[in-house]
């Protein structure tokens, strides 16, 4: 497991946005998994930046998001459809076709998480996982009890993860307490995973997550069993970790490779 502090946000999205697109550029036929929320919005629009003045292409590329409200329209500026449509499909090459998101309005919400395990499996699994942190130390939307082996599901959202939320709903008539999620143990199956975390309020998810034991009741130290994990913070979430030094000097020792 890596850990990159960086001075702000911005650090932050940049590394991660350099991230993935080298991955497509070394790869173009890369399976990504995404996330969403306000921690990746900066690495998306960084991901944009390059793709404009690049000669990257996402053409080829396959993607599967983690999750999705049930019961809210595609169309609604609420789901998380929108979402990815607004914030990064839209503004690439990206073909529609390959990307993924769960229906959370579907009548036959078993049948869909089942499918979408069956179509990671059978698009090759995937290459490189992008996720962003909750302040309960959530991972897509696998609260704290989570089963750490846990596939897609249906999940209901803790009230914190709501309140978190808040701010990105628009209609607040929306009962956004429900979702299908990517399982824990669907997020351990990728390749590599890079995870974000920025700002005070993360700090103790993130010295549970990469400091403390392994616990569904903090789903987002799983990733300790996980051989290619990338995480990457600002100062503020590193504020509770006790072995800041050795990170900051295994990342220096790095660079001077």
């Amino acid at each position: 497991m890596k850990v990159i502090i960086c001075d702000c946000p911005t650090e932050v999205a940049k590394l991660a946005s350099e991230k993935i697109c080298n991955q497509v550029i070394n790869f173009p036929e890369s399976v990504l998994g995404l996330a969403t929320g306000r921690t990746p919005l900066n690495t998306y629009q960084e991901i944009i930046n390059t793709f404009k003045c690049s000669d990257i292409s996402f053409s080829k590329v396959i993607t599967f998001n983690l999750d999705e409200y049930i019961g809210i329209s595609h169309q609604s500026e609420d789901s998380y459809h929108y979402y990815m449509e607004d914030n990064l499909f839209r503004h690439i090459d990206v073909n529609r076709e390959n990307t993924n998101i769960p229906n959370g309005e579907s009548g036959s919400l078993d049948q869909v998480c089942f499918d979408y395990e069956q179509l990671i499996i059978n698009s090759g699994g995937i290459d490189l996982q992008l996720l962003g942190l909750g302040s309960n130390g959530h991972i897509g939307f696998n609260e704290p009890s989570s089963s750490l082996s846990s596939k897609t599901r249906v999940v209901t959202l803790a009230n914190s993860t709501i309140n978190d939320n808040a701010s990105l709903i628009k209609d607040t008539e929306q009962k956004c307490n429900k979702a299908i999620t990517m399982g824990i143990g669907t997020i351990l199956k990728a390749k590599e995973i890079v995870i974000l975390a920025t700002g005070k309020e993360k700090a103790s998810a993130v010295a549970s997550s990469i400091e403390g034991a392994v616990s569904a009741f903090c789903p987002a130290s799983s990733l300790q069993m996980h051989s290619k994990v990338t995480w990457i913070i600002d100062s503020d979430a590193a504020k509770k970790l006790k072995n800041t030094e050795y990170y900051l000097a295994a990342n220096s020792a790095e660079a001077n490779c």
